[in-house]
């Protein structure tokens, strides 16, 4: 088939979808069932995966419904809606509550407080509300920036159009879940597949009229940007969200201990059936409000908040076969192949087995039948095996003791922080040997948190490396683009498309670029610290001297692990000659250096032993906010060590010895203006 005749046979299909996506959003009567439906979908998906020339604004893969692109502006939030970490058991949410206590360094005897709010699986917006009047609705869209789907917010009774203007903020976001109840749904059932979907597609529409038939419930429960809000906790500000005449969840709990809230879980996910609203877990928010902001937040969720997800899905199918996956750093990840279920509405053919301990463990062989687990969005796992079933012919899995991509050496690793054998086995060649890894390492390169080489995408690098148009990062600079453009699925335009994205990644930050280069346990944090620590691509290609990785020890964040990993890819010719062709047609920006105003400018400190009142990440914070630095290890380099109660004698007694100056707490404090 040519490329007229695909692109003629990929628009009709996509043609017939939107007719669907017509009828089921904006009719409300589905002509087709959801299988028939996916599996059109998915065709259409693969045909764009396998054929990049291949586009529509009306594909599944941009369009959500019936073309909601074209109805709706997009607009940012001023506060950006964050997701939460996930908890699925009391030992972890023991572990959330032991970080708090050790980030905050309190006390045992000092009680956290939390609200717990059962969450609701519907559709998160955002309300702005000015003087007290409703302004602008959003969805979340991508956390940063939603859809403006004011007027279909505007429908829903629950929403206030003007709240009352005593104690109101001048300005405010509330935020919230669009829901139906499951009463309601009943009489939907017929135009959609469940509650959720209900309510998502009533809000896509472009007739706020036709959302106004829905019954749309609305229940509010945080805020985002605000302009005078008087409140310092989030009981007494649910509280206020009534005053003004929203509702809440009428389950909401102001509970301490993790004893309790678990019995608060239990209670509750006893009675989920009963509910009028589905809920699928509870989200504990810190109550304190001057907690929450000296908790701050990581990465893209708060730290004082997490969801307690319910009980997963669970489904029992066949194994087929066990297969090994070998990831970026030479991990060898065993996988389960499973006849195809129906897990919680997702269909589910591959089970991750961890590693081969976890295999021994379970026991776990080809042909067994077995108990698949998917919790949340965690990849589906194998949760037991029904031996009852199993064949007597049946054999225990070996692990490969040879690397099934280049038939290197598999190991185990001994590691030097938990004195044990890691669990994990890995290929042992280096550099860009293995063809698996290889491929891995350049997919993570051009990755969105490495170069973000907009149009480079996974599949496109795997063809590429098959076609021996790239083996190592530097190729991707210089591909040779007329053989690309004579490829099946290429065009000029998508040619040129490719092009342009690649020569715009040409300037990059010291940090992203050693963070592209994979460098086993150097994450984007890490590879921030040593761009601190070396400032220029030169002083890090350059590094090779023992001395040179006993220095970056004292790195704080920095320890033996991420060095003996760097000193691994250094030793590695490969990896040499790759940062040599880099340099060539990379323009590798210098790290940007810190303001030097602060107070603590060119000072450098280190804490030993527990402090009182303040953490060890919040002292770490302070000093940096006032251009000062933290390092790991008593030197030369040390200006300041800050004691506390039980400080370590070695590093007080070296301190000494050196000359360092030894401060406690207070003395650290007023070296701030500030006092303890």
């Amino acid at each position: 088939m040519n490329k007229k005749e695909l692109k003629k046979k990929y628009l009709e299909k996509v043609k017939i979808l939107n007719n669907y996506n017509k009828n089921y959003y904006v009719n409300s009567k589905p002509i087709i069932d959801d299988k028939n439906y996916d599996d059109l979908k998915n065709e259409i998906l693969d045909l764009e995966n396998k054929f990049e020339f291949l586009k529509s604004k009306s594909s599944p893969s941009v369009a959500v419904g019936h073309k909601p692109s074209k109805h709706f502006k997009k607009s940012p939030h001023r506060v950006p809606m964050l997701s939460l970490g996930n908890v699925f058991s009391e030992e972890d949410l023991v572990n959330f509550e032991k970080k708090l206590y050790n980030f905050l360094s309190l006390s045992k005897k000092e009680k956290i407080s939390y609200i717990a709010e059962p969450k609701i699986d519907g559709i998160s917006a955002s309300l702005t509300y000015k003087n007290g009047k409703f302004y602008k609705g959003l969805s979340r869209g991508d956390g940063k920036e939603g859809e403006d789907i004011t007027q279909n917010l505007a429908t829903i009774n629950d929403i206030p159009k003007n709240i009352p203007l005593e104690n109101c903020p001048e300005e405010i976001d509330i935020r919230g879940e669009v829901f139906i109840k499951n009463k309601d749904f009943k009489n939907l059932a017929d135009k959609f597949a469940n509650p959720r979907n209900a309510a998502s597609g009533s809000l896509r529409q472009k007739n706020p009229e036709e959302t106004k038939k829905i019954p749309l419930k609305f229940i509010a429960y945080t805020f985002g940007y605000e302009k005078g809000l008087m409140v310092n906790n989030q009981y007494d500000f649910l509280k206020k969200l009534t005053e003004w005449g929203f509702k809440t969840n009428p389950l909401n709990k102001l509970i301490s201990g993790v004893e309790n809230l678990m019995e608060n879980y239990k209670e509750i996910e006893k009675n989920r059936a009963n509910l009028d609203f589905d809920i699928d877990g509870i989200v504990y928010k810190v109550n304190n409000f001057d907690l929450q902001k000296r908790l701050g937040y990581v990465a893209n969720a708060p730290r004082w908040a997490i969801a307690h997800k319910f009980s997963s899905s669970k489904a029992v199918s066949k194994i087929l076969d066990i297969e090994i996956q070998i990831g970026r750093t030479g991990a060898l990840t065993p996988v389960a192949k499973i006849k195809p279920i129906n897990i919680g509405g997702v269909v589910v053919s591959n089970a991750t087995l961890h590693n081969e301990d976890e295999i021994n463990r379970k026991d776990i062989r080809v042909g067994d039948t077995a108990v698949i687990e998917r919790a949340g969005d965690v990849i589906p796992h194998i949760l037991s095996i029904d031996k009852q079933k199993r064949s007597r012919n049946s054999k225990k899995f070996i692990p490969p003791k040879n690397c099934p991509s280049c038939g290197s050496e598999t190991i185990k690793e001994f590691n030097k922080v938990t004195k044990k054998i890691d669990a994990v086995r890995r290929c042992s060649s280096e550099g860009y040997y293995c063809e698996k890894i290889s491929i891995e390492k350049l997919k993570h390169f051009v990755s969105k948190e490495a170069l973000n080489i907009e149009g480079f995408g996974k599949k496109i690098v795997e063809n590429f490396y098959k076609l021996n148009f790239i083996k190592f990062p530097q190729d991707i600079f210089n591909l040779d683009f007329t053989k690309i453009e004579n490829l099946d699925g290429w065009g000029k335009l998508s040619v040129q498309n490719l092009k342009y994205s690649i020569e715009q990644k040409k300037n990059i930050s010291l940090e992203k670029f050693i963070y592209s280069l994979g460098i086993r346990h150097i994450g984007l944090e890490n590879a921030k610290l040593l761009s601190k620590h070396f400032v220029s691509f030169t002083k890090f290609k350059n590094l090779s001297k023992q001395i040179d990785y006993e220095e970056m020890l004292n790195i704080d964040g920095i320890g033996d692990t991420q060095v003996s990993s760097i000193k691994s890819f250094f030793s590695n010719e490969d990896n040499k000659k790759v940062l040599n062709e880099l340099e060539k047609v990379l323009l590798i920006k210098d790290a940007i250096q810190s303001s030097d105003n602060g107070l603590l400018n060119n000072k450098t400190f280190l804490v030993t032993g527990k402090l009182n009142g303040i953490s060890r990440a919040e002292v770490k914070s302070l000093i940096e906010e006032n251009s000062g630095k933290t390092i790991s290890n008593v030197s030369k380099k040390l200006n300041f060590l800050i004691i506390g109660e039980k400080p370590t004698k070695k590093k007080v007694d070296y301190a000494k010895q050196l000359k360092i100056k030894v401060i406690d707490q207070t003395e650290f404090l007023k070296m701030l203006n500030k006092t303890s």
